[in-house]
Formats: C-alpha cells, structure tokens, sequence
C-alpha cells in the first residue's frame, strides 16, 4: 500500500538547480524509516565537508554512487563489501526510505545517503582527494537533441569528479543508452588527467562488483545493450 509523502523540514536541503524533489508515492515502511533510520544513514548538506572518518568511524576505501534509484544494487554492494565505505546520493524520497529501511533492516554500517542534487553534494561535502570510486550507473540520458545539454555527465563534471578522486581513482558509469555511451566516452576521452581502463576508445567489462539489475536481466533478454566505462585518475 503506497501513499503521498510529504517532505518533512527537516529532510529538505538545498534548492534543487535543474529540478525539484517531489514527494511522489511511498510505501508506509519507507515513510515510517525516514523516522527511524534517517539519524544513522542520512546526511545533510547543511553540515557541509565530512570527514569520512568520523562518518564512518574508521579508515577505508570511499564510494560514492549518484542516483541510486530504489537503492537495491548499491545495498548488495555494500554487504558484499564491507571493507569499503558506500555514500549514495539521490533526489527521491521512495528510493531513499526504500534503501535506508532495508539497511536498517540489514544492521549495515558502510553505507550513508544524502537525499540532495549530485553536484551540490560532490561540492560543498566530499573532501577532494577522498573517492576510490564515483559510480554513476544508468542515468536519465535524455535521449532528445534539445535536452542532451542537461546530461549530468560533461566536461565541467569530469573536472569536478577529478578534484574529488584520489590518484588511481576510478571513474565508472554504465548506461543502456548506445548513444549516451557514446557522449560518455566523447566527454571521458578529452578529459583531463584520466585514462580508459580499457583500450582506447573501448568500453569494458562489467566489473563483478556491480550487480546485474532486474531492470538489466530483462533488457539482455531482449538483446538490449549495457556499456560501462571505467576511466582512472592518472594525475
């Protein structure tokens, strides 16, 4: 049973640049973990720059996901790897109390959430030089000409996600989108100061850490086509 969820004020951030946090549908479970698991997983940008290592009370890799939808994969990733600390930023209440509640419900501590615009975030909060990894996996790719300008990913982010990355660092983004691939691996390959983890120009592997989405199963059935692109930070 789903119902309206109206943000609280405390939940609100920043006004969003390109567009607004809607309320949209929620199930009770995920409006009730707002109240009870927000205070261990949420993050505001009102507190601005963390240390990592009082967030997470130790020392470790840092991965930063933006748009994680409902949040299913990113929690996998995080019980398969709790030597690596996960923050995940997305715009949507539904997703967000989803993904919370079930970590909760995990009893997981590698995993922290802002409920904010990605660029607000990666700016005002995450120390440069802190990211083993920037995730970005299956984003809006506004597939009509007049609206690419508003793809997140362009040579002013590449910039941004430089500063962010530590040396070695990995940029990795997927989408279903041939197209959108393609702009990806335009905008990867003339930005400064990263290098194609793959040959020149190719897409890679899927690496074994990110999981297959239910979403991902059923296009590859179909013959649908997934790219990833890994680029690191080389300097």
């Amino acid at each position: 049973m789903s119902q309206t969820f109206e943000l609280k004020p405390e939940y609100k951030q920043k006004a969003i640049r390109s567009y607004v946090i809607r309320g949209g549908r929620i199930t009770e479970a995920q409006k009730k973990a707002f109240d009870s698991a927000w205070t261990r997983y949420g993050l505001s940008l009102f507190d601005g720059e963390i240390d990592p290592v009082t967030i997470f009370g130790r020392q470790a890799s840092l991965v930063v996901e933006v748009g994680f939808g409902m949040g299913d994969s990113l929690l996998q990733m995080a019980v398969a790897h709790p030597e690596t600390d996960f923050i995940g930023i997305e715009v949507h209440p539904p997703g967000v109390g989803r993904l919370i509640n079930n970590a909760a419900k995990a009893d997981i501590n590698n995993l922290r959430v802002y409920m904010a615009d990605a660029i607000d975030v990666l700016e005002d909060c995450i120390p440069n030089g802190s990211l083993s990894r920037f995730q970005l996996f299956f984003p809006d790719p506004w597939h009509k000409k007049k609206h690419n300008k508003r793809r997140i990913v362009q040579q002013s982010f590449m910039q941004l996600l430089h500063q962010k990355l530590l040396l070695g660092g990995i940029c990795h983004f997927a989408t279903d989108w041939e197209a959108y691939a393609d702009h990806m691996m335009e905008v990867m390959t003339l930005a400064n100061g990263f290098d194609n983890c793959a040959d020149k120009y190719c897409y890679s592997t899927k690496p074994d850490y990110r999981p297959l989405t239910k979403f991902e199963n059923r296009g590859q059935r179909l013959g649908h086509g997934v790219w990833d692109l890994l680029f690191e930070k080389t300097d």
